[in-house]
Order: structure tokens, then C-alpha cells, then sequence
């Protein structure tokens, strides 16, 4: 494929991936996201199990990218203040989330639009990396969409950390959308690292001369993951029974944690 065919494809994806409804989307290298700082650091991190995921095929510590992928495309949903419910989880339900369900949808469209029309084959990915899945914030930095902030949350222009992603792979190399000179973060003061009720950026965690990476866990390494979770089992044991616009019954919602997202003035 010439190279001003994939300039235009690429050009095309970002807008067909915002008609479908996505806020924004990006493409990334795969050899290139393959050295970004959590998918080399991840084998090293020790066992840990993230709230929603559990044992799968790829098993702890792995990766199992596709053996015919070459880019990673990445879309965004904007999950504003206004719409905690996008966000909200309930067993049983398809995807867990509203959020989920309209990444789903629109890396589904985006899927077969490449498929029938460019003849580029995809693969879209599970969200749990032991499910087949990617890091999706390394994912999203270098498709440039934004920059991994002292929250260690992906920071966009647009919309700050609030956003949902997902991604798919393809077997076509394509012109690459990031990474883009973006952090606001630099100067800020912070606010997002003191809200966190389980102060989970009190410390530092990740060293440099543990992994022989610059680029750590909530960009220093001042940032726990276990914490961070754990606030998320809180969570998950206090459901609320809540009525859901478009659902025929109340159902018990978990609202999870936000405290950190919400507190980042960046993009409001």
C-alpha cells in the first residue's frame, strides 16, 4: 500500500472512530508501544491481581500480542462529572458499564469499517491484559492522545483524565498519530495526589534502579497500586440500589472511586 493511501486510511480512522463514538483516537507503532514503560516493566512487578480481572489464558505478568499486529488503534470515551452513571458497574450487566458498552460499540463499528472497506484486517482486544488485552494508557501516549500524569492516569488536552479507552490491532503498518508534546502536569501542585482517601501517592513505591526505567508508576514511582485498589473493594461493598435511566429495575450499582480523575483541573 502507497504511502499516501495510509496517510489518508489513517486520516479516515480518526474521523470514522469519532462518527461511531469515540471523543478522540489515536495510532501507535506496536514495536514501539512493546518498549513503553508498563509493558517492559510489567513481568517484573511481582504477582498482583487488579479489581475485575482473574486467571485467564495469557496468564500473569505476559502479554500476548497478536503475531501479525503492527499498529494499535486507540479510542476514547469522554466520561464527564455530569454522568457519574456512565461509570457505574453492575453484575450481570453486558460490559459491567455503560462506559464499556459504548467502547465496545464503537471499536466494534470502527472493526468492521476497516474490514469491509479497507481490507485491513483487526483484532479488537480485551480490556484484562490476561485476557489478551494491552496497556491501554502506554497505548494511548503513544498514539497521542495525551501523557501519563502524576495521578498515574492518561492526561488529554481535551478532556484530562476523564476518558474510557479501548483499543484493537491491525495487520497494516499505518502512519503513526503520537506521541505528541503534551504535560501539564510539570508544573501543576497536584490536587489529584491529595484527594486520593487511601493516600496512595504518600510514598515511593517503584525505584529507577529497580526496573532501569525513568518512566514509573505515577511518573516517580510515588504511586501504590495496591492501595489504589483497595479503595476499590471498599467499593465494591457498598452497592447502591439506584435507578438507571433506560433500565426497567433498580439494580445494585457500584459507583467506584474518582477522587483523583475529578480533582484534575486540567481539560474542564
Amino acid at each position: 500500500m502507497r504511502k499516501d493511501i495510509k496517510e489518508e486510511i489513517s486520516d479516515q480512522i480518526i474521523r470514522k472512530a469519532k462518527e461511531f463514538g469515540a471523543s478522540s483516537a489515536g495510532i501507535a507503532s506496536v514495536e514501539a508501544l512493546k518498549e513503553s514503560p508498563s509493558h517492559l516493566i510489567y513481568g517484573r512487578m511481582g504477582e498482583y491481581r487488579a479489581v475485575g480481572s482473574g486467571e485467564g489464558p495469557t496468564g500473569l505478568g505476559k502479554v500476548a500480542w497478536p503475531g501479525n499486529a503492527k499498529c494499535a488503534i486507540v479510542i476514547a470515551v469522554l466520561h464527564p462529572q455530569a454522568n457519574p452513571e456512565l461509570d457505574w458497574w453492575k453484575t450481570g450487566y453486558f460490559g459491567g458499564t455503560r462506559g464499556n458498552r459504548m467502547l465496545l460499540s464503537t471499536n466494534s463499528q470502527l472493526s468492521h469499517w476497516l474490514e469491509e472497506k479497507k481490507r485491513v484486517r483487526t483484532i479488537e482486544l480485551s480490556y484484562h491484559i490476561e485476557h489478551g488485552g494491552i496497556f491501554l494508557k502506554d497505548a494511548a501516549v503513544m498514539a497521542g492522545l495525551g501523557c501519563i500524569g502524576k495521578n498515574n492516569l492518561l492526561v488529554t488536552p481535551e478532556f484530562g483524565p476523564r476518558v474510557r479507552l479501548r483499543a484493537m490491532v491491525t495487520d497494516e503498518v499505518l502512519p503513526c498519530t503520537g506521541p505528541i508534546e503534551f504535560d501539564p502536569c510539570e508544573e501543576c501542585s497536584a490536587p489529584c495526589m491529595a484527594a486520593c482517601p487511601k493516600e496512595a501517592f504518600r510514598k515511593k513505591i517503584y525505584s529507577e534502579d529497580d526496573f532501569g526505567l525513568d518512566q514509573l508508576p505515577g511518573r516517580t514511582g510515588v504511586f501504590s497500586k495496591q492501595l489504589c485498589h483497595e479503595q476499590m473493594r471498599v467499593d465494591e461493598d457498598r452497592p447502591e440500589n439506584v435507578e438507571v435511566d433506560g433500565e426497567l429495575e433498580p439494580g445494585k450499582w457500584i459507583s467506584y472511586c474518582r477522587r483523583c480523575e475529578l480533582a484534575c483541573p486540567v481539560g474542564r
